[in-house]
């Protein structure tokens, strides 16, 4: 398609961009990776009925849990691995198909990676699915590091969405995942080492794996912060998991502005099918002990206040 347009949603995992981004799969007008596209990789499916059938199925059918996957808050995020299609981060298929460094780096992709071989891959892997979907804009979500700086390179009129939820919700989160690798320490993970900071903070905690989660949310944050900065101020949008659940309608408004979409009234129909619960914004302060949440909010006090977080409260 001469028009193909291409958007990357982004967060730290744990923080809401599944449901933000299983939204925008309920648009028309979007083409994206599934998860059977992924789970049998080797087939090499290109996905041209995902939207449709992805639209046509019922509400419950279209949540999502499992690695990286739904924050837990709101009913559409149950935490339900779902049979059916969903979206997917495709991690299987990047690895076969373009680079294992997509998937698991040990730092953020930077425009500096985006080698030759790496961006001919990469624009053969999404310009392939995007023009065998034949929808207007192809959307892919990736969690963990940003990758934004490789991705602008390589698509550099993209859009991206960075979506953000409070750090000490997403801690609470990480600490709860069998998949989680933190509980091997800061040598375990995927992450790099501690800063002395960051380390002397986590040594004063007891070594509590609920601080290194945020310090990991911590982490990614200032990553986030380094990647927006090179980008296009007209090209990055940041969403608010708690503004989305609280707000739907206004922040879902947003979100299709940013990517060129219409609230048409086939969107209409699927948005109004959905069900939000924000009654769980603080659920981390009775799942966490007292320590815990007291050492996040020093721990995470800048990164909160910089996204509209009040530590403490």
């Amino acid at each position: 398609m001469d028009d193909q347009r291409f958007a990357f949603m982004l967060g730290t995992g744990r923080c809401g961009s599944t449901i933000v981004g299983q939204v925008a799969a309920m648009h028309d007008q979007v083409g994206f990776i599934a998860n059977v596209d992924d789970r049998f990789a080797g087939l090499n499916r290109k996905g041209r009925m995902n939207n449709r059938i992805y639209r046509a199925l019922p509400a419950p059918l279209q949540k999502q849990g499992g690695r990286r996957g739904g924050a837990s808050g709101g009913r559409l995020a149950s935490g339900v691995r779902s049979v059916a299609m969903t979206p997917s981060e495709g991690y299987r298929l990047l690895d076969r198909q373009v680079s294992p460094m997509l998937s698991a780096p040990v730092r953020d992709l930077v425009a500096e990676d985006a080698s030759q071989w790496l961006s001919r891959r990469l624009r053969t892997f999404f310009e392939g699915r995007a023009a065998a979907q034949g929808r207007p804009l192809f959307l892919h979500k990736f969690t963990g590091w940003p990758r934004a700086g490789l991705l602008h390179a390589v698509f550099p009129e993209a859009r991206f969405v960075h979506v953000v939820r409070d750090g000490r919700a997403v801690a609470c989160s990480l600490v709860q995942q069998p998949w989680w690798d933190g509980f091997g320490g800061p040598g375990g993970w995927s992450f790099g080492p501690l800063s002395d900071s960051d380390d002397a903070l986590w040594q004063e905690s007891g070594r509590s794996f609920t601080v290194l989660a945020g310090l990991e949310w911590k982490l990614l944050m200032e990553a986030f912060a380094e990647a927006q900065a090179l980008i296009p101020a007209e090209s990055w949008l940041e969403l608010r998991y708690e503004d989305v659940v609280e707000r739907p309608r206004e922040q879902v408004q947003r979100l299709l502005d940013h990517l060129g979409l219409d609230w048409t009234e086939r969107f209409e129909r699927s948005f109004a099918a959905l069900e939000f619960a924000p009654d769980r914004a603080g659920a981390y302060r009775d799942e966490l002990s007292a320590r815990d949440v007291e050492m996040l909010d020093r721990a995470l006090a800048r990164e909160l206040r910089d996204h509209g977080y009040s530590a403490g409260e």
